[in-house]
């Protein structure tokens, strides 16, 4: 009975800090009004090996592992788009969060935009790579 209640308790943990990591997660719907408003950005920061199952339309694919590494294709974007919020997805939204944390801390303008299977699952559009 220990050892459940342990166990229940280490997965209650682990669920709630994923959640903080990630921070607040916006909606699909509202990520896509920003950028359709022209305000944001929106970025899968996935890898390539992933793109193959899908990316969300008008999304630049800009790997996690880049940003936190040599910045051979983020710096120009960082750079053209300065003034924008950068809306960031990845597979469940727990890298997106990581992005964030890293770019906010740099003074730009974050938000966590999930993961792509929530905004398959909402319907808005997204394509092959």
């Amino acid at each position: 009975m220990k050892t459940a209640l342990l166990f229940v308790a280490v997965c209650v943990v682990f669920f709630i800090a994923q959640r903080l990591l990630a921070g607040e997660i916006i909606k699909p719907t509202e990520a896509a009004r920003r950028v359709a408003a022209g305000t944001a950005i929106l970025i899968d920061v996935r890898e390539p090996g992933e793109w193959r199952s899908g990316v969300v339309q008008r999304a630049l694919l800009l790997p996690l592992s880049d940003l936190q590494g040599p910045r051979t294709q983020w710096n120009e974007i960082l750079k053209t788009y300065l003034a924008k919020e950068f809306l960031l997805y990845c597979r469940s939204g727990n890298r997106s969060g990581i992005a964030c944390r890293i770019l906010s801390a740099e003074g730009f303008t974050t938000a966590n935009a999930g993961g792509f299977s929530t905004w398959k699952n909402s319907g808005q559009p997204v394509k092959s790579p």
